[in-house]
């Protein structure tokens, strides 16, 4: 075709989206993929001609309005939580079984442990802080030590060194996961010999319901940093088909989204220990320490196990759908 009648056979359209410009998203998609055509073809024949610089100026205006009014569903915070987030703990979600299995093994074995050594719990959680809950005992408040503070330096104290030690946890995973598993051992057995020694007092039901308050989502924080700390660890032992330094990239961004997203699961829980947990025993109603306690597990279990799976599945539609 003469460039001539090219020209004069698709004047009036181009002059139409030049100049009339559309806001309806379909219709500008569908004037792009028609200018890109004839730009193609154009290229094709006339490559120096000024109707090919004209379309070309053309397509990417049009292009540019599209870019410009695309909305994005949510915003960068709330896509992160929504699918970026899931979706790497779908990934891992081997790491983060078997991270549980190792902190409930060494809390296992520390109550096992408790049970037959008398000087265990002593060894673990230290004379002063053993001596120091038994005079709570004595005075009828055996977990007096959630009141030592005032509410507000408890949750900032709290709030700190648990997001402190998190990061720690993870962090030692870089020693090829021995220094996650090591951490974990350290907290499991203190989990475990402390939960044993309320339960060797006759304490052992009321302190479920008041240092799991605040404890279900602390510890399920520490066991998941554990498993950001493995992820970390894998990537350095097992590269796969990856060089093992673009391994660990991969791994160790995998494990501080992880991380970034337990940040805010270790402020409520500190919260609830500076200003909850206090009240839990003496003046809580218990069926409130419940609903908390099984608000938190739920909670747990929906966003770090069904939801991953189900966000995995949704996306795995939306790919095959495209």
């Amino acid at each position: 075709m003469r460039e001539g009648l090219f020209i004069k056979k698709n004047i009036d359209k181009w002059k139409k989206y030049q100049y009339e410009t559309s806001t309806d998203p379909d219709e500008m998609a569908q004037q792009f993929t028609e200018l890109v055509n004839d730009l193609g073809y154009s290229k094709t024949f006339y490559p120096h001609s000024k109707v090919t610089q004209y379309l070309n100026d053309l397509a990417s205006r049009i292009y540019l309005n599209i870019y410009k009014n695309k909305r994005e569903e949510t915003s960068r915070i709330g896509r992160f939580f929504k699918t970026e987030l899931p979706l790497t703990v779908r990934r891992h979600h081997r790491e983060i079984l078997y991270a549980f299995f190792i902190f409930v093994g060494f809390a296992i074995m520390a109550a096992f442990s408790a049970a037959h050594d008398e000087t265990f719990v002593r060894g673990v959680m230290g004379d002063s802080y053993v001596e120091m809950t038994e005079d709570n005992i004595a005075k009828g408040e055996p977990f007096g030590v959630y009141k030592q503070m005032k509410a507000v330096n408890m949750f900032a104290y709290i709030a700190l060194n648990n997001i402190y030690v998190s990061f720690r946890v993870f962090v030692l995973g870089i020693f090829i996961g021995i220094g996650s598993i090591k951490e974990m051992f350290l907290n499991g057995v203190m989990v475990g010999s402390f939960q044993y020694y309320f339960f060797a007092k006759n304490l052992g039901w009321p302190s479920v319901l008041v240092i799991w308050i605040h404890g279900t989502l602390e510890i399920s924080a520490i066991i998941l940093s554990g498993a950001a700390g493995l992820i970390v660890g894998n990537s350095i032992l097992f590269p796969g088909t990856h060089k093992r330094l673009h391994s660990l990239m991969r791994g160790a961004k995998d494990g501080l989204k992880i991380m970034i997203g337990l940040v805010p699961i270790l402020i409520v829980a500190a919260f609830l220990e500076g200003f909850v947990t206090r009240y839990s025993y003496s003046s809580m109603p218990r069926w409130v320490s419940i609903f908390i306690l099984a608000a938190s597990f739920i909670f747990i279990m929906w966003y770090f196990v069904w939801y991953p799976i189900q966000v995995q599945r949704r996306t795995k539609a939306e790919k095959a759908v495209e």
